[in-house]
């Protein structure tokens, strides 16, 4: 005779009004990514990456449009699907449990970025080093 089951707690639900759970993990909102097809003239094109982008430095709510090379390997699900970007303190741990469809990279020097799945949506993580964070905090000074 085995032990009593224990009934599964149901999920609680989160309210309307509260912040995401992943905002007390220490995770801050950094930037939307849009996928595009549509060639733009203040694009920048990111070679290493085969993608172009725009956006991100002009827009008050942190949109940045992506447009991608043909033979651009970035996972289909980044290419179709608008992602969410999260500045995190540890990358590492971060990703850990998660599903990555992009393995941590540093697109510009003194910054790491990982992309994670979770239900369909593609969430991509940045970690800034200490001198990339202390030129921001310079820089929103002046």
């Amino acid at each position: 005779m085995g032990l009593p089951r224990r009934k599964k707690q149901p999920k609680r639900l989160r309210e309307g009004h509260e912040a995401p759970p992943i905002f007390a993990r220490g995770w801050r909102y950094h930037h939307l990514g849009i996928p595009t097809s549509i060639p733009h003239p203040e694009e920048r094109h990111l070679k290493h990456l085969k993608l172009f982008v725009r956006g991100f430095e002009t827009s008050p709510f942190g949109i940045e449009w992506m447009r991608f090379e043909p033979d651009c390997e970035i996972h289909e699900l980044i290419k179709q699907v608008p992602h969410v970007a999260f500045e995190v303190d540890d990358i590492e741990q971060a990703i850990n449990g998660f599903e990555v469809i992009y393995p941590i990279s540093s697109p510009s020097e003194g910054v790491r970025s990982a992309m994670i799945a979770h239900d369909g949506a593609p969430i991509e993580l940045i970690e800034f080093s200490a001198e990339k964070k202390a030129a921001k905090t310079k820089g929103a000074a002046a």
